[in-house]
C-alpha cells in the first residue's frame, strides 16, 4: 500500500459521530408519543422519538430533558429516565449513536412547540409510521417492554 493510499484508507476510517438522545414516553395507557419531522428538517415527514442533539459538555440525560422541555413544554426529572436500548447507524455522510430512555412520568401537558405533529401510538403499531432508518431498531425493544 503507497502511503497516499495509506492516508486515504485512514481518513475514511474517521466517520464523524453524532451523538443524539431519543425518550419514549409511556403514557398511563401504555402509548409511546412520537412526533413528526416538520417541512425543511432533514428527513421531514417522518416519525420519531422525542430528543435532539448533545451540546458541548452537555451529559445525555441532561439533554434529554432539555429537548423534551424545548419541544413538548414538560419537565422531566433525571430519576424518570430509564435506559432502554441504543441504536447505532451509519448515514452516509456520519454515524449517529442513539440512546433510548423511557419515561412514565413528567410534568406538563405534552404539546407540540416547533410545528411537529404529534402522536400517542400503542408499541406495537410504531411499525405503522414511516420512521428514520436509525429509529426503526428501537421498536422492539419497546415492544418486549411493554406489550
Amino acid at each position: 500500500m503507497s502511503r497516499s493510499t495509506a492516508i486515504i484508507a485512514r481518513e475514511a476510517a474517521f466517520v464523524r459521530l453524532v451523538l443524539v438522545v431519543a425518550c419514549a414516553l409511556v403514557d398511563a395507557d401504555g402509548r409511546t408519543l412520537i412526533a413528526r419531522r416538520p417541512e425543511g428538517k432533514a428527513l421531514a415527514g417522518l416519525w420519531e422519538f422525542p430528543g435532539g442533539k448533545l451540546e458541548a459538555g452537555e451529559r445525555p440525560e441532561d439533554a434529554l430533558i432539555r429537548e423534551l422541555h424545548e419541544e413538548l413544554g414538560i419537565s422531566v426529572k433525571p430519576a424518570c429516565l430509564a435506559p432502554l436500548s441504543f441504536a447505532s447507524h451509519a448515514y452516509e455522510d456520519f454515524h449517529l449513536l442513539m440512546p433510548l430512555y423511557v419515561c412514565r412520568r413528567w410534568e406538563g401537558f405534552a404539546a407540540a412547540r416547533e410545528g411537529q405533529a404529534l402522536a400517542w401510538v400503542f408499541p406495537k403499531a410504531l411499525r405503522d409510521y414511516p420512521m428514520p432508518p436509525a429509529d426503526a431498531p428501537l421498536i422492539p425493544p419497546l415492544i418486549e417492554l411493554l406489550g
